[in-house]
């Protein structure tokens, strides 16, 4: 039964069906503020639905962008400013949406307006002061109105330098990405300096293919430095976003915990997303992966329980939070490491994993970027799971119940953040 702030999920005992997966994230967010920054009309088709787009469409529309949403689907026709909004003075709030802070920051720090930049408290937690001091290299005017480093932000007209940028890398990709998306506004070509190791390399990666889908091509020295020309964004006409590899991880994982199998559809061989190599991860711990040009398909294989594994997750962080799920089906320890960013996520999620995966009776350890889990002999029944309205935990947690113990989970809407009628879907391949 599903109440206002949980919903219980009964004991399952096997996963097998096909999920049709919404529109990624990642991808829609860039996908709109391109075709927002770009010269002509951008159709996009299959766009995510959700919270997350929601905020940024909202702020589009509060910075003068007209755009439209074709009746009864998820196709919208964006009108492209040429990289000049019409509107110079705007109050955006952003919620939590980490994507749309990050990239409207720079796109803002650079558009010659006079804009606040606000979110719900725990975005106001969430460190930005790395990516205002690299625009601040590029001319940007911004003041912290709360606590330095960190939203809410006022930003005024920008007095462009010339000279390279350089961001450091090992907080938050979004940074990078915000400054590749922004630089053509500044007119001149702009090297982009990344100090010390870049975390979540694929992001930045789905960042540059989408630049160059709207005409901007960046030539990249390894992960070190980044040539932006001066260009300006053009539309490609019509472009599609892919599936949301971060929410495959679930049911790719259920069909492993579940025997299988679960397609998921929307995501393939091609897709331009790290997440997807999730999959090779769940291989790596004993399930069959099958994938074809748009799907891919898991099932374990012969042996009855996963294996444990130890994992670098720099390439794909976010689905490395189902890896900590899936640790408690597997024989022995798993050891999922270079995942400091999750301390400055929606929730400090190594901190909030390592909380929950006791309460189903795992052994957990944790440090500044690993977590460390043991499974337990027999999984704790009816755990009551917080989710500290990060709509990742909310997901994950939901694998516990092909455990074959019912649990709790509270503030289920949550996943409304990317994924609306996640529970619904779940429940149609969990038995």
């Amino acid at each position: 039964m599903t109440t206002v702030d949980h919903i219980d999920l009964p004991a399952a005992h096997g996963a097998r069906g096909t999920v049709r997966l919404p529109g990624s994230k990642s991808i829609s967010n860039r996908v709109l503020l391109l075709a927002a920054l770009a010269e002509g009309v951008t159709e996009v088709k299959a766009l995510l639905d959700s919270d997350d787009t929601r905020v940024m469409l909202e702020a589009l529309k509060h910075l003068g962008v007209n755009w439209s949403r074709h009746e009864g689907s998820d196709d919208y026709r964006v009108e492209g400013v040429a990289g000049r909004f019409q509107v110079k003075y705007a109050n955006l709030f952003l919620g939590n949406a980490g994507t749309a802070f990050r990239s409207l920051t720079a796109v803002c720090a650079l558009a010659g307006g006079d804009y606040t930049l606000t979110g719900v408290p725990r975005m106001h937690e969430r460190p930005i002061g790395d990516l205002v001091e690299a625009l601040r290299q590029a001319g940007a005017q911004i003041n912290y109105l709360e606590n330095a480093g960190y939203p809410p932000l006022h930003i005024l007209a920008p007095t462009p330098n010339d000279g390279e940028i350089r961001v450091k890398g090992n907080v938050s990709s979004q940074y990078l990405t915000g400054l590749l998306l922004s630089a053509p506004l500044l007119g001149r070509q702009v090297t982009i300096v990344v100090d010390g190791e870049l975390i979540s390399k694929p992001y930045v990666e789905i960042t540059l293919n989408l630049m160059r889908r709207f005409g901007v091509e960046v030539k990249r020295d390894d992960w070190a430095s980044f040539v932006v020309p001066a260009a300006t964004y053009k539309s490609p006409g019509a472009i599609e976003v892919e599936g949301d590899a971060s929410s495959a991880s679930y049911f790719l994982a259920a069909g492993a915990i579940g025997h299988g199998p679960v397609r998921v559809e929307g995501i393939g061989r091609d897709s331009i997303q790290g997440d997807v190599r999730f999959a090779e991860a769940l291989a790596r711990m004993g399930a069959e992966i099958s994938f074809g040009p748009n799907w891919v398909e898991s099932r374990l294989a012969c042996a009855d329980r996963l294996g444990a594994i130890d994992l670098d997750c720099n390439h794909i962080p976010d689905a490395a939070m189902t890896l900590a799920i899936l640790a408690l089906f597997a024989d022995g320890t798993t050891t999922l490491t270079n995942i400091a960013s999750w301390r400055v996520k929606e929730t400090d999620r190594i901190a909030a994993m390592a909380t929950e995966l006791r309460k189903v009776g795992a052994t957990v350890a944790e440090g500044a970027d690993y977590i460390r889990v043991t499974p337990p002999a027999k999984l704790t029944a009816n755990a009551v799971i917080d989710t500290y309205d990060d709509h990742r935990m909310a997901m994950c947690f939901s694998l516990i119940s092909l455990g074959g113990v019912p649990v709790r989970i509270n503030n289920p809407k949550c996943t409304a953040k990317t994924f609306p009628t996640y529970w619904d879907v779940f429940k149609s391949i969990a038995q």
